[in-house]
């Protein structure tokens, strides 16, 4: 009777999960549709435009891969990087990694929404979540100092990027997630992170498009990621992204093998 019930309470999580996952993407509805990512951004992997969008047979398959910016949906991130951060949620609330769960440039906050439901749904009572951004876009390229931002100018032209902590907030809400384990840091991540260097992660999450958001990120957050924690990169596909990844993990000797999830997610698990 007992192995029956906790049959029951597991199935329960993982469909709850999933309709909090197709909610967040907005696959759980008939009008998926997109908005029109930048040229850039269709070059650097394979997002497609609204119009290739419309002609595609299958757009919930699309959709999975994350390569299109949905109108309607929390997040842009797609199916399989959201059931990435499901299961790395699920490994650290099993295995007790310590520390808490963190964000760099959350958007409408989907993924972070994600994460709060997730350890909710693992019946985690300590772990808290974080999320980093300006809430404003991205900030202008430093070229002299980071030459692989040279680029990347179009990506501050992007309204829709910029989407405020209230509205975030307010998206929390719509979910039942929003309460006091939930922190909003506000700001540019070049002021923000440094403050964070002291606390302790089992998962971050980088999605910060550019060569500095990604390396302050890194250089601020990583040293206190748990043995066993996860490290997940968004933004892998786009060059400034993967040569910031790419450096600071030749310059640390980071040798735990990245794994794939999509065109354009990957992760590792540190190891002890």
């Amino acid at each position: 009777m007992q192995a029956g019930a906790e049959d029951l309470a597991s199935a329960l999580r993982e469909r709850y999960l999933d309709l909090l996952i197709g909610a967040l993407t907005h696959t759980l509805y008939a009008d998926v549709d997109a908005i029109d990512p930048p040229a850039e951004l269709a070059e650097a992997g394979g997002m497609f435009t609204q119009e290739e969008y419309r002609q595609r047979a299958d757009v919930v398959a699309d959709r999975a891969e994350g390569r299109d910016w949905p109108r309607h949906g929390q997040t842009m991130v797609g199916l399989k990087r959201m059931r990435n951060i499901r299961d790395c949620v699920r490994a650290i609330v099993a295995d007790d990694v310590p520390g808490d769960l963190i964000e760099t440039g959350v958007w409408r906050g989907g993924a972070s929404i994600l994460m709060r439901g997730a350890l909710a749904a693992f019946g985690d009572e300590e772990r808290e979540v974080w999320l980093a951004d300006s809430f404003q876009g991205l900030p202008e390229p430093d070229p002299e100092r980071y030459p692989a931002d040279r680029d990347q100018a179009w990506a501050q032209r992007l309204e829709v990027l910029a989407v405020s902590a209230d509205d975030v907030r307010e998206n929390f809400r719509r979910y039942g997630l929003l309460d006091e384990r939930v922190h909003f840091v506000e700001g540019w991540f070049r002021d923000t992170l440094p403050g964070l260097r002291d606390r302790t992660w089992s998962l971050i999450r980088l999605d910060g498009d550019m060569y500095e958001s990604t390396m302050d990120g890194l250089v601020n957050l990583y040293d206190g990621l748990s043995a066993g924690g996860f490290l997940l990169v968004d933004d892998f596909a786009l060059p400034s992204c993967r040569e910031a990844v790419e450096d600071f993990r030749r310059e640390r000797g980071i040798e735990d093998p990245i794994e794939r999830v999509d065109w354009t997610g990957v992760f590792w698990r540190k190891r002890g």
